[in-house]
């Protein structure tokens, strides 16, 4: 259907070296969108490349410490250099760190906000003028089932996650019109490697598996359509928005 079609267009996704991102990137690539795979290592979204590329997409990568503010800056005007504009932003890269409150270190704390959250805005930031200048854009930014509860020994992740939720608002409020829609993607418990430890746990598995009204994880491919819907013109009025894809997780 045209009203997802991205031919055309041009999108940056963050974390697209595996996972979320990985998949995310693929899904836009398929729907015609050409696609820069942002990963933290030079070579590390070859493999999103690669998989684009045999899917006949077109696709880049590239590579920023999210947890360097000056180099994300660089790293957008080095894009926008490069690419002249980009039309979707799509904040997937994150870290988390597991470690009880009260022994929670704070220079883990201070990375995982810098990584989750000021990276986002920044990004965001960089890329809205451009945006603003051609009458339209699509941000993408990723919240969690920790948006709206408080987890357990992942006090940094969590706030991070929240205030991603309250930023996607705050940055739809402003900018819906000039007509960018700003929007989140709120993901329930998905096999990647962030939730390795709690794949691995026999008992909370069990109990994560029992909650979920679908009756498994959610595998990274079932996170392309929501990505495309909110990417394309088909959520030209949908802004502020946070879309679980849980597996009915927050209905139960």
């Amino acid at each position: 259907m045209d009203l997802f079609d991205l031919s055309g267009k041009k999108a940056l996704v963050t974390g697209a070296s595996r996972g979320l991102g990985q998949k995310i990137a693929e899904g836009l690539a398929l729907a015609g969108a050409t696609v820069i795979c942002s990963s933290s290592s030079d070579r590390g979204c070859q493999q999103a490349v690669d998989n684009i590329k045999k899917q006949g997409g077109s696709a880049y990568q590239a590579s920023v410490d999210l947890s360097d503010d000056k180099a994300v800056t660089s790293f957008a005007e080095k894009v926008l250099t490069e690419h002249d504009c980009i039309d979707i932003l799509v904040n997937v890269g994150g870290t988390i760190y597991r470690e009880p409150a009260v022994e929670h270190s704070y220079v883990e704390w201070q990375k995982v906000i810098r990584v989750n959250l000021d990276a986002s805005f920044l990004l965001a930031q960089a890329f809205a003028p451009s945006m603003m200048e051609k009458g339209q854009g699509k941000i993408i930014n990723i919240a969690s089932m920790l948006s709206y509860s408080g987890g357990m020994t992942v006090p940094s992740y969590t706030a991070s996650k929240h205030a991603i939720a309250g930023l996607t608002k705050a940055l739809a409020n402003e900018w819906a019109i000039n007509n960018i829609q700003v929007n989140a993607i709120a993901p329930g418990y998905f096999r990647t490697d962030n939730t390795q430890a709690l794949q691995d746990d026999k008992t909370r598995n069990a109990e994560i598996q029992k909650r979920i009204p679908a009756g498994q994880w959610g595998e990274p491919e079932q996170l392309q359509g929501a990505a495309v819907f909110l990417a394309s013109s088909a959520s030209d009025y949908v802004n502020g928005h946070i879309l679980a894809v849980d597996g009915g997780w927050l209905a139960r």
